[in-house]
């Protein structure tokens, strides 16, 4: 992608299953977990950069002992500092020592059974160590403490938050990180209370109580309970203190969960292919966690996965399968490949069906694959025109004119590459907007002066303002005729609430295209129109909130906003003709069809929260106001 997207977190869970002898003796150490943990993060890294964090329960663990530990961390570097701080505590003791699963377990703070990573994108709030997860809440009852980590967003914190101060809570922040640790919090101690008072009535002693609850304590119901309320995307993970652990899934599949399990150990992550090359494990071993459903692993090792909420019309966000997740899941290369591949009539279209003189590149490096995807479209075209050229010459074809024919092919460069230091050097400082222009360099002799068309593949285009303050314009300096930007997601239109960081309209190129075609065509009114509509329904119940802004869109057809995006995108300097080509709705749909959630592109929110925030979202772009929507 050619802009930096916030997006949605990485999350990972590791029980073992076996006492920590057992892999001691089988793989020669009894860190095998810890290490698992500090795989499944690294190559989750590209889900959060802003910070990490890592907690370890113990099972078991003597009264008086800690048995809960957590390490977290906001640095650069912050998945490095977490397992490094860990092994320099281990380099204090005796290397001998420090083998021994038993004495591990007993003097070392990360020797344990069960592990939780997480990797933060912050979409809010300020990159401080607070807002890193694991969030832990406290109590002298193990059954009592609770790790709680996510990726997620929720639409209604603001529900939820006054739900808990009818409660009688005090909540010490207002974010749905701390809303959610005290909603579940909350039920879990409803039901620790529970079972106490049920085992009291039959006799039992406290301290046989504490070891019933832990027995018996019923996670099913504590998720089902708290998670009433919750409007969003979210893959929630959680320990509680004595041994229990889950993962719960949104009943929209909109945040992504998936799992394996053998006798030795059980896994959750974000992505499949991270769990197939960390576990060695093959495409059926790793399994989706189920919209709505939640992985239970309790403390005796019994695994179950148990619908929490009933799940309801599937709306996997379709970004997921564009750009978030890793590439070499053969269903996301594919589907990729496809996206690609299925822009192939457009863009023949855009350069006039002339492939002699068109080259084909793309932006590195999320594009790559779509890009293979279009070639494969054009090569499916010129055999086909090649053998039309060749049965039209029939018996006059020479062996002269054959060599001719079959000369034609698709002309493959890599135009640009990416400066990686030089990007993040100026994504800490937004103003120096002369740098921008040279994030990327460009491959120069490629492209014939003055005759050539350019066509070069983004996976989207959001903004704009890289395109339009360093690609074009590096691109331009390669003198081609015709430069044609195509994007294998469709315009994104419609702000997110579920993860991703892309909650203004303004930011938006196509919405700011759309707003100016309606000043230029004399219909302004639309705008103010779409403006009383949003203002009158401001205070309604989310569910009753209805996405007017889509009436800023429709006068218009795809075709015409590209087409203003392009002229958008052209500045005086720049000599090519400039073309926009993006994909279809429809054709998404087609290279993703598991997952449909288009909400970015369409404006149909997989939850009534999306309304609200598209609707806060058109009140703060009109009324000046540069803030969050949700």
């Amino acid at each position: 992608m050619s802009e930096l997207i916030k997006h949605e977190c990485g999350i990972a869970l590791i029980r073992l299953l076996k006492p920590l002898e057992y892999y001691q003796f089988k793989y020669g150490t009894w860190r095998y977990g810890l290490q698992k943990l500090y795989l499944l993060m690294e190559k989750q890294h590209n889900r959060g950069q802003d910070g990490a964090g890592i907690a370890c329960v113990k099972l078991n663990a003597q009264p008086g002992t800690p048995y809960i530990n957590r390490q977290r961390s906001n640095a650069a570097s912050s998945i490095e500092a977490i397992f490094q701080a860990i092994n320099n505590d281990f380099n204090r003791y005796d290397e001998k020592l420090v083998n021994d699963p038993l004495w591990a377990k007993s003097h070392l703070p990360f020797a344990g059974e069960l592990y939780m990573g997480h990797l933060r994108y912050g979409t809010f709030g300020g990159n401080n160590i607070e807002n890193v997860h694991p969030v832990l809440r406290e109590n002298n009852w193990q059954t009592r403490n609770l790790l709680l980590a996510g990726n997620f967003n929720l639409t209604n914190v603001d529900e939820i938050f006054n739900h808990l101060l009818e409660l009688g809570q005090h909540p010490k922040d207002f974010s749905d990180t701390v809303t959610i640790l005290e909603n579940v919090g909350h039920f879990l101690d409803m039901e620790v209370q529970r079972k106490f008072v049920l085992f009291k009535t039959q006799g039992y002693d406290n301290k046989e109580i504490s070891e019933l609850i832990a027995e018996h304590l019923d996670i099913q119901s504590i998720l089902r309970e708290s998670s009433k309320r919750w409007d969003g995307g979210y893959a929630i993970v959680g320990i509680i203190g004595h041994g229990d652990a889950f993962v719960m899934r949104d009943p929209n599949g909109i945040r992504p969960a998936y799992y394996f399990h053998n006798d030795e150990i059980a896994v959750v992550a974000s992505e499949r292919t991270v769990i197939q090359t960390v576990m060695n494990a093959s495409y059926e071993e790793v399994h989706e966690l189920q919209p709505g459903y939640a992985i239970i692993v309790k403390k005796d090792g019994f695994i179950s996965v148990e619908e929490i909420r009933p799940p309801v019309e599937r709306r996997a966000c379709s970004f997921e399968r564009i750009y978030f997740s890793r590439g070499s899941d053969k269903d996301i290369y594919n589907e990729r490949k496809k996206l690609g591949e299925l822009l192939t009539p457009a863009i023949l279209e855009a350069i006039d069906y002339d492939i002699e003189n068109t080259v084909f590149s793309y932006i590195p490096n999320t594009a790559e694959s779509a890009f293979y995807g279009m070639i494969t479209g054009i090569d499916k075209y010129v055999k086909k025109k090649i053998k039309e050229q060749i049965l039209n010459e029939g018996n006059n074809l020479t062996p002269e004119r054959l060599d001719q024919i079959m000369s034609l092919h698709a002309r493959i460069e890599k135009i640009a590459h990416k400066d990686i230091k030089l990007r993040t050097f100026i994504a800490q400082d937004k103003g120096r907007d002369d740098l921008v222009g040279h994030v990327y360099d460009i491959t120069y002799g490629t492209v014939n002066p003055g005759k050539d068309n350019l066509v070069i593949i983004d996976d989207s285009i959001v903004r704009g303002t890289t395109l339009k303050q360093s690609i074009i314009r590096i691109l331009d300096r390669l003198h081609p005729k015709r430069i044609i930007v195509v994007s294998s997601s469709p315009q994104i239109r419609y702000p997110d609430c579920y993860g991703i960081d892309m909650a203004k309209l303004s930011d938006f190129i196509a919405f700011k295209a759309a707003i100016a075609l309606l000043k230029e065509t004399g219909q302004e009114h639309i705008i103010n129109e779409v403006y009383k509509k949003s203002k009158a329904q401001q205070n309604l119940p989310k569910e009753e909130i209805v996405n007017y802004v889509k009436e800023i869109y429709a006068p218009f057809t795809d075709q015409q906003i590209s087409d203003k995006i392009a002229q958008m995108l052209h500045s005086p300097e720049i000599k090519a003709e400039i073309k926009i080509v993006y994909q279809t709705v429809e054709n998404l749909h087609k290279a993703c069809p598991n997952h449909q959630g288009d909400w970015y592109f369409t404006g149909n929110y997989p939850t009534p929260g999306g309304n609200k925030v598209v609707n806060t979202s058109f009140i703060n772009f009109i009324e000046g106001r540069n803030q969050r929507a949700y």
